[in-house]
């Protein structure tokens, strides 16, 4: 049986107190001093996982800093804070751990936490990549978007996920858009496309201006605050957020009923799996593709640091893919802000949208 940790952080103080009702009873700025200097904690035992004649179980561990303390406080003291994390997992028996969310993007994305470790690890983000290219193209089509005219911009373009996202979608797309905030990165990726692929991909450091005449929009930054307004966007785009927290304002789901907003990354385990129960805001079964992908390498006993650092071979996005298919790993059913997402309802936006298009074109 193969045996797995995976590492999560509670996305801010209102989200601790969804597990932890007292919490509420305290100011947010309390609540993250307290949760500054507390001890890692075991939030779940994940037993009998099973795939394709495998077995695993796993540990999720939290580390008690918030989205905004893991950006924003010394690198030194935050991977401290995370690795005492990992070394909990690794004394309850796991033999690889996973990266989720921020705790794999601080520092050098993991490579130092690897290091500190008597197991490998993983940032799980192969897989994130994989599933946020299918759930793309998928809400694209169902929009009536055709990638081969569409307009996709790609917003954390520099980021490890959002780099080798964009590579391998240039090709299919009519106009590449790369968005972060260093030009000079932007200039050496937006080179390294045209190398691959002869696309010229656009670069912009000004995001709102990015956004504004995009198709697609797929949000993959290491932001711990939202990006993307409702007043920037195109009517009938399609939004993939694969950030965790996410890229997109709540604001859009009240204010932008034509257009789709999708949470990128979820991933639907083939038998679910026992033990005590702990809502990441999902489903039971529902996992994140970080996370999944730390599963398919225990399920599969390869314990080793498949994804680490800032750099991510298309090799290893399609490998992990592979294996995630043996085993009946796949997407999930769309949701938008925390919500199930039905094709019926992905429909009247289209609807929506279509009548605003026909407005505009018969308007003197």
């Amino acid at each position: 049986m193969g045996k797995f940790g995976f590492v999560i952080h509670p996305f801010d103080a209102l989200d601790l107190a969804r597990k932890f009702p007292f919490v509420n009873r305290f100011s947010a700025p309390l609540v993250e001093s307290f949760l500054k200097h507390s001890p890692p904690l075991l939030a779940s035992h994940m037993e009998n996982i099973r795939a394709s004649g495998a077995d695993a179980e796993g540990w999720l561990v939290a580390t008690t800093l918030t989205a905004r303390q893991l950006v924003e406080l010394p690198v030194p003291f935050v991977l401290r804070k995370i690795v005492a994390a990992c070394k909990k997992a690794e004394r309850k028996g796991a033999q690889i751990i996973g990266l989720g969310a921020l705790t794999s993007v601080v520092g050098d994305a993991g490579i130092s936490i690897a290091r500190q470790l008597k197991v490998p690890v993983t940032t799980g983000n192969s897989y994130t990549v994989a599933t946020a290219i299918q759930a793309t193209c998928q809400a694209a089509s169902l929009m009536g978007i055709s990638l081969g005219r569409a307009n996709l911009c790609v917003i954390g373009a520099t980021g490890a996920i959002g780099a080798v996202c964009a590579r391998m979608m240039a090709a299919s797309v009519g106009r590449l858009v790369l968005t972060a905030r260093d030009e000079q990165k932007l200039e050496g990726l937006a080179g390294m496309i045209f190398s691959e692929s002869s696309v010229l991909a656009d670069i912009q450091t000004d995001l709102r201006e990015a956004v504004r005449e995009a198709d697609i929009i797929l949000a993959v930054s290491s932001a711990a605050e939202e990006l993307i307004h409702p007043e920037d966007l195109k009517p009938g785009a399609v939004i993939c957020d694969v950030a965790r927290p996410r890229d997109v304002s709540r604001r859009v789901a009240t204010l932008r009923d034509d257009v789709l907003v999708i949470e990128g990354g979820l991933v639907e385990v083939p038998s679910g799996w026992d033990g005590k129960p702990f809502s990441f805001g999902l489903p039971h079964g529902i996992v994140y593709a970080c996370m999944a992908e730390t599963m398919l390498l225990a399920l599969e006993r390869r314990f080793e640091c498949f994804t680490l650092g800032r750099s991510i071979g298309v090799e290893q996005v399609r490998e992990i893919d592979a294996l995630a298919r043996k085993h009946g790993f796949q997407l999930a059913a769309f949701r938008s802000f925390e919500q199930l997402l039905t094709p019926e309802e992905i429909v009247k936006i289209k609807e929506r949208v279509d009548m605003k298009r026909k407005k505009k074109i018969l308007a003197p």
